[in-house]
């Protein structure tokens, strides 16, 4: 299984950005997608989490402004992030759970104030 997560950049604090992490293969068989962040000198923490039925979770940070979506026929899920804050800043990954756990490589976002 490979993930493949991309969008991140650099944007202005209040702006936005769309994470996407595309799967080698349909999405439908793990069990819920998860995105984490990592910032600097700090542990990975979890940011969204969409099961296979669409119940979406987030992390008490990011409630209201991120939204976490799936498109299981292009085997893609998103991360919508909205009014971003300089506190965002973070490597972003994805991670699909199954039998196993599967990391997707990280994309950088960088909100600047």
């Amino acid at each position: 299984v490979q993930l493949q997560a991309s969008g991140g950049g650099l944007v202005q604090a209040g702006g936005s950005l769309r994470l996407s992490c595309v799967a080698s293969g349909s999405i439908s068989r793990f069990n819920a997608m998860r995105w984490y962040r990592q910032a600097p000198a700090k542990p990975r923490e979890l940011v969204a989490t969409i099961s296979s039925d669409g119940i979406t979770t987030y992390a008490d940070s990011v409630k209201g402004r991120f939204i976490v979506s799936r498109d299981n026929a292009k085997n893609t899920v998103y991360l919508q992030m909205n009014s971003l804050e300089p506190e965002d800043t973070a490597v972003y990954y994805c991670y699909a759970i199954g039998n196993n756990g599967y990391w997707g490589q990280g994309t950088q976002v960088t909100v600047s104030s």
